[in-house]
């Protein structure tokens, strides 16, 4: 008992209570999640990703080879300017391992003169000091440079790789609309490359530099200590290494889901900023603010944990690759100055002891950090696979989309076993289109949602230019679904479609996009000036369009075509729609899809619009309640919204209907 009470000291006593508390902690924390998980209120706000597959995010094989991958992206070719930057990094931390050396012999032999008392010799080594400190900080700051220049230089080859993908035909609009892997891409394609391409960078550096520094020391105290000491770290490295990749394999699976929480978080709060006038009619600041807290308060409590286990796991690191680490660096220098027969030390006086073991103990203390840099590095390995996970995740959804295959969850399993006879045979991507001019004929052709709704069975009529088409019915029957198989937005889910080539057809909606530029791109968009002059279509031209649809004073108040406004809050609504009609004078399609874009303009300068696409051969598809409108087409197409529909010429007989 008095043996064993010797042990029991407060010192030992607060070690032993500080290890139990936290070891009770993390068996409170793992059992919190679960607890949370039957709550859920959250989850019902934004489960915007399937439960389904997942990129898995782990240190291993393919995390690997979805590096390599993504390397090849960035690095496309070895003579490129990214190359020549890793070189240049791996010289400076060649350069700054040497300085290191140098430093600590220098650093040495300072000491051993202010020992030794010998002035000649402090004064030489601190002016060798002195005359290589510039140098020094030369090599330093150049591989700071080296490092951010590289990871702005990954962030645009892969940020440039990314949008020609999703920017590629209508990929920008497929992902959001019909493919639901991808819930956040603005998220993925801004701040998850941005932390990918450090991350890499990071790494490359923090891996690169300490197995050189390992290398280089190796060597120097192979000649010094022997070889057994350093057989000693590198074995403590290979055991710490792969206990502590282990311990650490829930980071990448941890930071995927945070990606995802702030994603969600972004979201919420764009929406908000979208949509604040229709929220602010409903005063519906205070269910925003609800939906708002609950999903930032779903990444916070993941940030808590998140932060938790990482304080659990730094203590772990600290100990294991810090201090561990110290204590055998500090046993393996020792054992040729405490072996007093060993005979590297038999006649060796006690300054040249004290010099000896200055030199070999900081080259075994700079190598034991250099270990536990590379097991630190582990960690940061295990958080970028987590955002290699994603980007892959991204590259893969885009690669399907802009190859035509999408994956969506379907309408409910009990409406898919109602409406199974009748789903089975809708292949997206079976219907065949067929681009000629001067013609639009629906065959055959099923009129679907991209989830598998169907809205028309079989949808068969013919329209050729000069006929404009008035289409009618109620809301949901489908007249915004015609207008998007039109488009190739989505996908034909079967029989034949013939109609001219994409920039043939021209799209104007109810509420018309002003893009961000001057007032003449508001005009020629989606053209830029350059396009414009090829057409040779002059300012002067431009501007009859504007008076055209009576916007000529806004030139005359702007005064240049050059003027820069946000023209989305500058217009108002009625001009916006003018607008969009002046800009379907500028292209003359051969077809137009007018959707309600007439509603907030007066009747005369609706029918002055009306006869001048006619006059200039524009063909209308025109979704409108205005029974003013019906003078201006020979046909119309009804929609019932049960499936059923009619295709037929308007005669006097016919009965308006509208308001």
């Amino acid at each position: 008992m008095a043996a064993f009470s010797k042990y029991v000291t407060a010192k030992n006593s607060s070690i032993a209570g500080c290890i139990l508390m936290v070891l009770y902690l993390l068996r409170r924390k793992r059992r919190t999640p679960r607890q949370d998980g039957r709550k859920g209120v959250s989850d019902l706000i934004l489960n915007t990703e399937k439960d389904g597959r997942k990129e898995r995010a782990a240190v291993d094989k393919v995390f690997f080879l979805r590096v390599l991958r993504i390397v090849r992206i960035m690095v496309p070719r070895f003579f490129c300017m990214e190359t020549g930057y890793l070189i240049l990094i791996a010289a400076m931390l060649v350069a700054r391992t040497y300085c290191d050396v140098w430093m600590i012999q220098n650093g040495t032999m300072i000491e051993s003169a202010i020992i030794g008392r010998s002035t000649k010799d402090f004064k030489t080594f601190l002016f060798s000091f002195i005359k290589f400190m510039p140098l020094i900080a030369l090599v330093n700051n150049f591989l700071k440079f080296g490092l951010n220049e590289l990871k702005l230089r990954f962030r645009e080859r892969l940020t440039k790789h990314l949008y020609d993908q999703y920017l590629q035909g209508f990929t920008y609009y497929k992902m959001g609309n019909l493919d639901n892997r991808i819930a956040n891409a603005d998220q993925l394609l801004t701040q998850d490359v941005e932390k990918f391409c450090n991350s890499v960078v990071e790494l490359y550096s923090n891996l690169s530099k300490p197995l050189l520094d390992i290398g280089l020391y190796i060597f120097k105290l192979t000649s010094a200590i022997g070889a057994q000491g350093p057989t000693i770290m590198m074995s403590y490295l290979l055991i710490s290494g792969l206990f502590l990749t282990r311990l650490r394999r829930p980071i990448g699976k941890m930071t995927v889901t945070e990606q995802r929480y702030e994603g969600e978080y972004r979201y919420v709060n764009s929406r908000l900023i979208t949509n604040s006038e229709e929220i602010a009619f409903y005063n519906g600041n205070i269910r925003e603010k609800q939906t708002i807290h609950a999903t930032f308060k779903k990444l916070v409590d993941h940030l808590h944990n998140f932060i938790f286990f990482r304080f659990s796991m730094g203590f772990v690191d600290s100990i294991i690759a810090k201090y561990l680490a110290t204590v055998v660096g500090y046993l393996v220098v020792s054992r040729p100055f405490l072996n007093l027969s060993h005979p590297r030390h038999l006649q060796s006086t006690h300054s040249e002891l004290l010099e000896d073991y200055y030199q070999s103990g900081r080259m075994l203390l700079r190598m034991s950090q250099a270990l536990g840099r590379i097991v630190l590095a582990g960690r940061e390995m295990t958080r970028l696979s987590g955002f290699t996970a994603r980007i892959t995740e991204l590259m893969k959804v885009l690669k399907d989309l802009n190859s035509g295959r999408y994956e969506r969850t379907m309408v409910s399993h009990q409406e898919k076993e109602a409406d199974i006879a009748e789903k089975l045979p809708l292949v997206p991507g079976s219907g065949q289109i067929i681009n000629r001019d001067n013609i639009i004929k629906f065959d055959s052709t099923p009129l679907a949602t991209p989830n598998g709704d169907i809205l028309i069975r079989d949808l068969t009529f013919e329209v050729t230019s000069g006929n404009n088409v008035l289409v009618c019915g109620p809301n949901g029957c489908g007249k915004s679904s015609l207008f998007r198989v039109l488009g190739e937005l989505w996908p034909l889910f079967g029989g034949q479609l013939t109609k001219p080539e994409r920039g043939k057809l021209f799209y104007v909606p109810q509420r018309p996009y002003m893009t961000l530029g001057s007032l003449r791109d508001q005009v020629i968009y989606p053209d830029t000036l350059e396009e414009q002059m090829r057409k040779g279509i002059s300012d002067q031209v431009l501007k009859e369009y504007l008076d055209n649809v009576q916007l000529g004073h806004i030139l005359d108040r702007e005064g240049s075509w050059d003027s820069v406004q946000d023209w989305m809050d500058v217009l108002s609504g009625g001009e916006k729609q003018r607008m969009a009609m002046a800009r379907l004078f500028y292209h003359k399609p051969q077809f137009a899809i007018l959707d309600e874009c007439t509603s907030a303009v007066s009747v005369d300068v609706e029918d002055y619009i009306y006869s001048h696409c006619r006059t200039v051969g524009i063909t209308l598809f025109t979704v409108s309640h205005r029974k003013s409108l019906w003078k201006h087409h020979k046909y119309y197409l009804h929609m019932d919204g049960r499936g059923n529909y009619e295709f037929k010429p308007i005669t006097e007989e016919t009965v308006e209907f509208g308001s």
